[in-house]
């Protein structure tokens, strides 16, 4: 009986996990994949990861930051295995929390490749330090620092062509 209670405290922390962090894997996910439905497939991929392997973390920011590496890992497998490119749909981003106003800033993230969306969307999104952002996509600190700045750049250059400054 024992087992059985362990089993289930373990699925309510995983079901608990599931709503605080979903939104989140979302986003970050889809600034990869730009496609929600395989950005929803990397969340389902990681919540069985984290499931089948049960790790332990130190607290609430230690279980985050490892769920963000895995959906980020997930996600770029994903975005080897296949090449296309998607529009974006406003049903589809407001779905994933862009909504209406920031459109257009979005859609020229999204132009840019995926290893300057992703610090972007966790730098000034998801509100972490370089230091951390480091620890999560695998990088040094230098290098979160130049894809920040390389991406600040080319989204200002693009915005000045286009006229939205």
């Amino acid at each position: 009986m024992g087992i059985r209670s362990e089993y289930d405290g373990n699925l309510r922390h995983i079901e608990y996990a599931m709503e605080k962090y979903s939104r989140m894997l979302l986003r970050v996910s889809y600034s990869i994949l730009s496609n929600e439905h395989d950005a929803e497939d990397a969340i389902q991929e990681t919540f069985i990861r984290y499931m089948t392997k049960a790790p332990l973390f130190r607290d609430s920011d230690h279980e985050k930051a490892w769920l963000i590496k895995v959906v980020t890992n997930v996600s770029r497998n994903m975005l080897r295995l296949r090449n296309r490119q998607n529009l974006h749909s406003t049903q589809e981003l407001q779905s994933i929390g862009i909504d209406e106003e920031s459109r257009g800033i979005f859609e020229l993230i999204m132009q840019l490749p995926p290893k300057y969306r992703v610090v972007l969307d966790l730098y000034y999104i998801e509100g972490y330090k370089a230091r951390e952002i480091s620890a999560i996509v695998g990088i040094s600190q230098v290098a979160v620092r130049k894809r920040l700045q390389y991406a600040r750049t080319l989204l200002k250059n693009e915005m000045e062509r286009i006229g939205l400054e």
